[in-house]
C-alpha cells in the first residue's frame, strides 16, 4: 500500500507541475528579487536578463558615466537628473572581483579574443585566438576598461548574466551591450563598485 501510494503522489505532484500556469514558474534573483528566468507552455527554461530600464540614480556622477555594482550585478550608465539605464550584467566569480575606477579607452564591434596569459596559464586548453563572431565569448561589442585586462562586454552566454561567473569582465546580453556601446563614449569614466 505504501508503494502505490508514493507512485499516486508522484503521479499527482507531476500532473500538477503540467496544469500549473508557466507564470507560476519564475526564478528571482536572490539579491534583487528581479526575474531570472521563467518557463514557456512547453516547460523549457528559457534565459531572460532582468530588465534594461530607466531607474533613479544618486545624482553624484557626471552624465555618461559608467557605475558597476558588482554586489547587485547591475550596470548604470548614468543619464544625469538623477537618473540611469540599469542593465544586469555577469560578474566576477569569487577570487576575481575587483573594485576601482578607470575609463573606457577603446570600443570594438565583434571583437576578436585573445585570452590573456593569466587566463591561459589558469586554462591552457583555451584557443590562443577567437575571431569575432556570435561564438565568441566576448559577443557583440567590448569596452576596454583602462590599461586593465578586463571589458565590459556581450557574450556567447546570456543565461550567465545575474551570475557570478566571469574571470572579472563585466558580461551582458549582445543586446544590452550594443545599446551601451552606441551610448557611451571612449574617455567615459567607470566605477566598478564591490
Amino acid at each position: 500500500m505504501g508503494r502505490t501510494f508514493a507512485a499516486l503522489s508522484g503521479l499527482a505532484c507531476a500532473f500538477a507541475v503540467l496544469a500549473t500556469p508557466a507564470s507560476a514558474f519564475t526564478a528571482v534573483d536572490p539579491l534583487t528579487r528581479q526575474p531570472l528566468y521563467s518557463v514557456d507552455d512547453s516547460l523549457k527554461a528559457q534565459a531572460v536578463a532582468p530588465q534594461r530600464q530607466v531607474v533613479s540614480f544618486d545624482g553624484r556622477y557626471a552624465p555618461g558615466t559608467i557605475v558597476v555594482s558588482t554586489s547587485e550585478r547591475r550596470l548604470y550608465y548614468v543619464l544625469g537628473n538623477g537618473q540611469a539605464i540599469q542593465y544586469g550584467v555577469g560578474v566576477g566569480r569569487p577570487g576575481f572581483t575587483w573594485a576601482g575606477t578607470h575609463s573606457v579607452t577603446m570600443k570594438r564591434e565583434w571583437p576578436d579574443w585573445r585570452p590573456p596569459a593569466e587566463m591561459l596559464k589558469r586554462r591552457p586548453d583555451l584557443p590562443r585566438y577567437m575571431k569575432g563572431g556570435p561564438d565568441n565569448p566576448l559577443g557583440a561589442r567590448a569596452l576596454y576598461i583602462g590599461s586593465t585586462i578586463y571589458r565590459i562586454h556581450g557574450s556567447n552566454e546570456p543565461e550567465t548574466i545575474g551570475e557570478a561567473v566571469s574571470s572579472g569582465c563585466i558580461r551582458m546580453t549582445n543586446e544590452d551591450v550594443v545599446d551601451l556601446y552606441n551610448r557611451a563614449k571612449v574617455g567615459a569614466r567607470v566605477v566598478v563598485q564591490r
